[in-house]
């Protein structure tokens, strides 16, 4: 064990790696790169890769479950889009409620004013009747 961690150099960004040493990988977290003799480096990479595959492989849901957690958030996404657009609707609705309130009133208020359909029409005393 002391004899691999011994070929293992880990160095952060900016600082010297020693002559024959090349990136196996890198660790973003960490913000750490991981270095090993030249022919060495390819092959914990790939070792490394593999692991990392068949731990997702293994962990990965069966076809069933896989189904049913996309049937999930499919639910969910239609879920979230019609409650959006029903707080959209309504608030169009209360708006446009309000507009109509406001013009009805506005109409109450002026009850007094008496119009006069005459003037509407300049023609109103040349009707069918008045004899042109």
């Amino acid at each position: 064990m002391k004899m691999a961690k011994s070929l293992r150099k880990e160095a952060t960004h900016g600082a010297a790696i020693p002559a024959g040493w090349r990136l196996a990988w890198y660790e973003p977290k960490r913000r750490v790169g991981v270095y090993y003799p030249a022919p060495l480096n390819w092959i914990l990479r790939a070792l490394r890769e593999l692991h990392h595959r068949a731990q997702l492989a293994v962990r990965a849901p069966g076809i069933e479950r896989e189904d049913v957690f996309q049937m999930q958030r499919l639910h969910k996404e239609r879920e979230r889009l019609a409650e959006e657009y029903a707080r959209g609707y309504m608030s169009g609705w209360r708006e446009c409620f309000q507009t109509c309130m406001a013009a009805v009133e506005e109409e109450i208020s002026h009850a007094d004013k008496v119009w006069d359909i005459s003037a509407m029409f300049p023609d109103a005393g040349k009707g069918p009747g008045s004899g042109n």
